[in-house]
């Protein structure tokens, strides 16, 4: 007896760990990019912000989107970019986005076979699906950022970056510190630069 409730603690121990493992990774931001691989990159020098911006309400600047506009400057002008309102090379538009998503985790498998004892005694536990362990549905919400890089002559999209991760507390992180990182996350897959020697190296870029 003492062994089986060894292997039933060991198995409760187990899926609390599978659940915490995949709240976790809901943390961890899932970083995407793609670009335009006929754009000639080297061409780009200037920038400018597209008007309205996609985080615009009711034709004012929020302030999410003041917030973005000086963290993407800053990126912008660490490679190179120079900002001209008139007549720019590229335009940069972003856009944020809610929804409430669910992950199913299924339980542990468990330490043990077939008991064989007399099932008069041995009822499986309510809720717990015979000996084993029920799956759980983990349900949270995630907030994306996009950043799309358009070329304002052609107005094509030459690039876009997307950041995917939980969110906990809307006040903190829609913050200027937060709002930064997750911009410099996305940035960190952009390759490019006005000046080329600005630019991250390919062998630098994080692997998605």
């Amino acid at each position: 007896m003492h062994q089986v409730f060894r292997k039933l603690l060991g198995g409760i121990c187990l899926s609390s760990t599978l659940i915490l493992g995949a709240c976790a990774s809901f943390n961890a931001p899932q970083i995407s990019t793609d670009y335009d691989h006929s754009a000639n990159f080297a061409a780009y020098k200037t920038f400018a912000f597209a008007d309205p911006l996609g985080t615009d309400s009711g034709g004012y600047t929020t302030i999410v989107t003041a917030r973005l506009k000086e963290s993407v400057n800053n990126q912008m002008t660490q490679r190179g970019y120079v900002y001209q309102a008139q007549n720019p090379d590229l335009l940069i538009n972003f856009f944020i986005k809610i929804q409430n998503e669910a992950q199913y985790v299924a339980p542990p498998p468990m330490a043990w076979g077939p008991y064989g004892f007399d099932g008069g005694w041995y009822q499986p536990w309510p809720g717990y699906g015979g000996y084993g362990f029920a799956p759980t549905v983990v349900q949270y919400t995630n907030g994306i950022i996009k950043i799309d890089l358009i070329d304002a002559r052609k107005k094509q999209l030459v690039w876009e970056g997307v950041s995917k991760s939980q969110i906990d507390d809307f006040k903190n992180d829609t913050s200027a510190n937060k709002l930064s990182l997750d911009v410099s996350q996305i940035f960190a897959y952009y390759p490019f630069a006005a000046e080329p020697s600005l630019a991250v190296p390919t062998s630098v870029v994080p692997k998605k």
